[in-house]
């Protein structure tokens, strides 16, 4: 359907997103929902694996970003429900990053990083002290994040900045695990300052063929 590079012409994203995802194209449900998120509108995408469905949210975080430099604190949380995902996510950041670098010779002007059960204390100080704009998290991890006292920097520059939530593979969550994420997402969307835009994606979940 396009390039990202025609989105940045168009000024559909902010022309810095054309170096982060150079040479990349988009296919039909990519662009729309991309349409949608940069106009804060909320979206599920369910597409099948390899389908390009992170890049929908990533692309309209990463352009509100860009458009906003001055951003403090938490503007998007990721969710996901496996570490091992949150790891690999981690990874296709970085490349993204350095994407950035390779095209324009600049550091990379957005912050990011992980929370989870497995990183060292010492990291999980460094971002209690300076959160970043995208938390990369799970759902059990951020109930803790919004409840525990040691975190509470951490919640109040979500409660204070967030723009963004995202569930990245989304399930049908049943039973107290369903009520446990439900109401997790009904408390963020009562404590934070600004409206919220809520993006999901899944591979498994059925669709009746639009965004």
């Amino acid at each position: 359907a396009g390039k990202v590079a025609d989105l940045a012409r168009d000024k559909l994203v902010h022309k810095d997103v054309a170096d982060i995802f150079k040479g990349y194209s988009l296919y039909h449900h990519q662009l729309e929902a991309l349409k949608l998120g940069v106009n804060g509108k909320d979206f599920i995408v369910t597409s099948g694996t390899g389908s390009g469905k992170s890049l929908k949210y990533i692309g309209t975080v990463f352009s509100h970003l860009m458009n906003n430099p001055a951003s403090k604190g938490v503007v998007a949380i990721v969710v996901y429900p496996l570490n091992a995902l949150i790891n690999s996510q981690t990874g296709e950041f970085n490349k993204y990053r350095n994407n950035y670098f390779e095209s324009t010779g600049k550091e990379f002007p957005i912050t990011y990083g992980q929370y989870t059960g497995q990183e060292e204390q010492s990291k999980r100080i460094v971002m209690r002290e300076n959160p970043p704009q995208i938390l990369l998290t799970n759902y059990m991890m951020l109930e803790l994040l919004l409840t525990r006292l040691q975190e509470r920097s951490i919640r109040d520059a979500i409660y204070e900045n967030l723009k963004y939530l995202v569930f990245d593979e989304l399930h049908t969550y049943r039973g107290r695990q369903g009520a446990d994420v439900a109401m997790l997402i009904r408390r963020i969307r009562a404590k934070c300052q600004h409206e919220i835009t809520c993006i999901g994606t899944s591979a498994t979940m059925v669709s009746g063929g639009t965004l």
